[in-house]
């Protein structure tokens, strides 16, 4: 039977690395996988997890979703340029008080999130359109469908993701292709870790006004309880992505937690945002008054 060939972005951890080898590691074997990331340097602890006895199912590529020529290169590696489901996994988080975020790290939060993954997409797309067939899994967020503080970075290079893939699918089905955004919560891979945030500490937040530094410390706190309180484990997340992938006909969103789903329904419920953000902020900021020390 000839396999299924998946190509993802963003495999050196989390859920491209833990998607790479289940996938690679299917009993039946019906996927051929290329694992991508952008520093091959990382590509140990993928090799460690597959234990190096799945030859005929994974194959490692260099690739950065910001640069075309390693993209173009990438697709040369792949036997007939032929991928049958593309996941765009790669991405990278911005967490802090807008005004103290750099041009330069605003700049880099778009170029992997939005531009990187529309630069995946165009040049894997082509193919599919030709053979009238394929799956394009995009990893998403809750913060692609709703504003979070702090994330305003994040959340506004997501959502110009989401309004990609959903102007995309409807011309897309004409052609067999299904896009499918994963939309994910808290997820307990290094994520959160290796996102770029402001201390609170720190000394990016000095001269940054009273409130606004209060206001962020308490944040930190919140979002800390809530990766204690409501990140699901990874094995949980990808068996979303699983069933994406093996669904003949998979929907446009897939949510990988019910548990911001009543702040979801909100948006719709209340149109004009008021009662969202009234929402939001009770959420994250109700627990107790902020104590406004000066940063």
């Amino acid at each position: 039977m000839e396999k299924t060939v998946v190509l993802i972005t963003g495999c050196s951890s989390g859920i491209g690395l833990g998607l790479a080898v289940r996938l690679a590691s299917d009993s039946s074997q019906r996927f051929k996988v290329f694992a991508t990331m952008r520093d091959l340097a990382k590509k140990e602890r993928l090799l460690e997890c597959v234990r190096g006895c799945h030859r005929d199912t994974l194959e490692i590529l260099q690739l950065d979703v910001t640069n075309p020529a390693s993209l173009a290169s990438a697709i040369q590696r792949v036997p007939e340029q032929r991928v049958d489901v593309l996941v765009c996994n790669a991405g990278v988080g911005l967490m802090g008080p807008l005004e103290t975020c750099s041009q330069e790290a605003i700049k880099a939060v778009f170029d992997v999130n939005l531009f990187g993954t529309i630069n995946t997409i165009q040049a894997f797309l082509p193919g599919m359109k030709c053979r009238k067939a394929g799956k394009i899994i995009i990893t998403s967020s809750v913060g692609a469908l709703q504003g979070v503080p702090f994330n305003a970075v994040y959340c506004a290079s997501k959502f110009a993701v989401e309004g990609l893939c959903e102007s995309l699918a409807i011309v897309l089905q004409e052609f067999n292709i299904y896009i499918t955004l994963i939309e994910c919560g808290p997820v307990n891979t290094s994520f959160l870790s290796n996102m770029q945030s402001m201390d609170p500490e720190g000394h990016e937040l000095q001269g940054l006004d009273p409130k606004t530094y209060a206001l962020y410390r308490q944040y930190s706190q919140h979002c800390q309880s809530l990766f204690q309180d409501a990140a699901q484990d990874t094995d949980e997340v990808l068996q979303v992505f699983l069933d994406a992938i093996c669904t003949p006909n998979p929907p446009l969103r897939c949510f990988t937690t019910q548990f911001f789903m009543p702040l979801t329904r909100l948006k719709l419920l209340s149109p004009d945002g008021s009662e969202y953000v009234q929402a939001m902020h009770k959420f994250v900021f109700s627990t107790s008054k902020p104590q406004e020390d000066q940063a």
